[in-house]
């Protein structure tokens, strides 16, 4: 048995009782739907899980990006609960409700675009990217999208067209969405990219007269947590002017608080004309949404955007609750000092590893990738994932990500203690120890 303060291993990994569910999974869930865990949760607080067994895990993962306050927080399960003790569903465009417009109404106060700015929300973030796309057709009266190398958007027909990586996501569901064209995005430990480069690309690929959106990630998530340069994301708003098309900042996983600003479009000084969001808007309820410019997110005739379930009361509920505690209990700088205590780790990493090739993010925002050798930069994926696997075995969840899957990255509650870092650190500092002595 090991045991630290925070993380507890009792069993081999699936214990008993996970490994009872798993087998059921198995039998009668869709093959398609692996876990990357192999435990099963029982309960979860903060950054932790606790799973069907008794072992204890800290969650760098954070949900996938879903948990800025963390598991359970209590001002989100209070709204929750009241919530439920007044009514469930109506589906808004039926009966209205107030918890879609006042989150609707605090939204637009923490989004960063000048001008009068209007919301509307839907299920997911493949969902908020996609009517953006929309909005922004209606708007525009063009059809073409443009998207950068290295992006995910999504696994509906139009966002898995936007999506770069091909295998998982595309891999048999052809043919695909017309009209959308992929521009490169500025990869500063592989690939530096000029202005003139990516406009050139633009004129090469497309009539600018027919485009309707870019739709750019201001720090690329799924494909490898890339921090774009500081002249980036003006470049495209210059762009987007020179041309008259909408500019849309994907800030499904980067938004929320993620990188110390509320959006991360805030760092860099351009104003986009719509922004996408999902993730830990309601804490990990299904929930996402598109803020921005009035006359733009207005242009779609009546009834054009919205859905059943889009903007449900519980989750919108919830979402209020997480802008109050970001505001409240100032988690915004606690993103940042988490980012930067958890960077100084992955710097020592480098120092101690060759295996590892760069360390980047931006507030709790970071990622580590990982070759195999320095000067070649050869992805080290199936090392990547011997490791990420070796520090869960141990108590660490860290969820891999990149186009060739060789970067470590961390998506972690904004509410993990320092200690709760140092320890997880530690994990993943020895399983790169044992996993790299291994030949």
């Amino acid at each position: 048995m090991v045991e630290r303060k925070s993380t507890r291993i009792l069993t081999a990994l699936p214990g008993p009782k996970s490994a009872v569910v798993l087998a059921k999974k198995a039998k009668y869930v869709a093959a398609p739907l692996e876990a990357y865990a192999p435990f099963i949760i029982r309960s979860s607080e903060g950054a932790i899980i606790e799973d069907l067994d008794g072992n204890r895990f800290i969650d760098f993962s954070g949900g996938w990006g879903c948990l800025a306050v963390g598991q359970r927080h209590e001002r989100i399960v209070a709204a929750l609960h009241d919530q439920i003790d007044h009514f469930l569903h109506t589906d808004f465009t039926a009966v209205p409700y107030a918890p879609l417009v006042e989150l609707a109404e605090a939204l637009c106060a923490h989004t960063a675009i000048s001008g009068e700015k209007k919301a509307a929300f839907f299920n997911s973030g493949a969902e908020a990217v996609e009517n953006a796309v929309k909005i922004a057709r209606a708007y525009t009266k063009r059809k073409s999208v443009l998207v950068f190398e290295n992006a995910f958007h999504g696994r509906t027909l139009l966002t898995m067209t936007m999506t770069h990586k091909a295998k998982p996501y595309k891999t048999g569901f052809g043919p695909f969405a017309s009209d959308v064209y992929r521009l490169p995005y500025p990869y500063e430990y592989r690939k530096r990219v000029t202005p003139e480069e990516i406009e050139s690309t633009l004129l090469s690929l497309v009539d600018p007269t027919e485009v309707a959106v870019m739709v750019v990630e201001p720090v690329i998530g799924e494909g490898g947590f890339l921090v774009p340069p500081a002249w980036f994301l003006p470049f495209l708003r210059t762009l987007a002017d020179r041309y008259g098309f909408v500019l849309a900042f994907d800030e499904v996983q980067s938004g929320i608080g993620r990188t110390g600003k509320f959006f991360a479009f805030e760092h860099f000084g351009a104003e986009p004309d719509l922004v996408c969001v999902a993730k830990s808007l309601a804490s990990g309820l299904p929930l996402s949404g598109v803020v921005g410019r009035a006359k733009v997110m207005d242009a779609p005739i009546p009834s054009a955007i919205g859905g059943t379930y889009a903007g449900n009361p519980l989750a919108c509920r919830a979402a209020i609750e997480v802008i109050r505690t970001l505001d409240k209990e100032k988690l915004l700088d606690r993103a940042s000092h988490v980012g930067d205590r958890i960077k100084a780790r992955f710097e020592r990493l480098a120092k101690r590893f060759d295996i590892v090739g760069d360390v980047r993010g931006l507030g709790a925002m970071v990622a580590i990738e990982l070759v195999k050798d320095r000067v070649s930069k050869e992805p080290a994926k199936e090392i990547t994932g011997k490791i990420a696997q070796t520090a869960m075995a141990n108590g660490a969840i860290f969820p891999t990500a990149g186009l060739q899957g060789n970067v470590l990255r961390v998506l972690v509650s904004f509410v993990i203690t320092d200690e709760q870092i140092d320890e997880g650190m530690d994990i993943l500092e020895d399983a790169f120890t044992d996993v790299l002595a291994k030949p």
